[in-house]
């Protein structure tokens, strides 16, 4: 499956199936989390806390990560990129955790912000690595490699997902979720030495004007 996989792609694919998974974990059971625990008294005031969590963190990752995508094309290079991509890893993979203290409202939607900024740090960073280092004559299966483990490891994990929380409880979600996103970040380290180097813009040279003999 993955002969001819260059080690970059290698990395982003497996920090891609790791993360998704974990996250395919706590994807099906947030809402119920919220009713459960934050709008206790009423399912009404439960689904506005999800539709507003929800508003948080596409507003956040949306405005954000244009120009962060914009820094990282202005700076040459793929030191930026990588790190960008590991910080805003990093950040996600607290969120989860932070579930573990959240008694309002108002704790969901900053943990949300903080989830959309770390995602505007990994969508445009590591999409300028995948797009950079994918193997020529490959574009499709690399692509298609990556897309089928990650729905893979989400629809496995939305299951157990389920299960965890019907047998021992949200803190054990949140907890395996965290664990396996910061997990995930391993992945990418071994990549670093593969990163293109930091370069300096080359002035373009003003076209000739004098007059040349052939």
């Amino acid at each position: 499956m993955f002969k001819g996989v260059n080690k970059v792609m290698r990395a982003y694919i497996y920090w891609d199936f790791v993360m998704n998974s974990a996250w395919g974990l706590l994807a099906p059971v947030f809402a119920i989390f919220i009713l459960e625990n934050i709008a206790v008294k009423s399912a009404s005031a439960g689904v506005e806390i999800v539709g507003y969590a929800t508003f948080f963190y596409w507003i956040t990752k949306s405005l954000l990560q244009i120009p962060i995508g914009y820094y990282l094309d202005k700076n040459k290079g793929e030191i930026d990129d990588f790190w960008f991509y590991i910080i805003g890893a990093v950040i996600t993979s607290l969120v989860p955790f932070g579930y573990l203290f959240a008694s309002i409202p108002w704790h969901i939607y900053f943990l949300q912000i903080l989830h959309g900024i770390g995602m505007s740090m990994i969508i445009p960073s590591s999409y300028g690595i995948f797009i950079r280092h994918i193997d020529k004559d490959r574009e499709a299966y690399e692509s298609s490699l990556d897309s089928t483990l990650l729905g893979l490891g989400a629809g496995v994990a939305g299951a157990l997902g389920g299960i965890i929380v019907a047998y021992i409880g949200f803190k054990a979600i949140f907890i395996i979720t965290g664990s396996l996103s910061l997990l995930s970040i391993l992945f990418l380290f071994p990549a670093k030495k593969h990163m293109l180097p930091k370069t300096k813009d080359v002035q373009e040279v003003p076209p000739f004007q004098g007059h040349v003999d052939y």
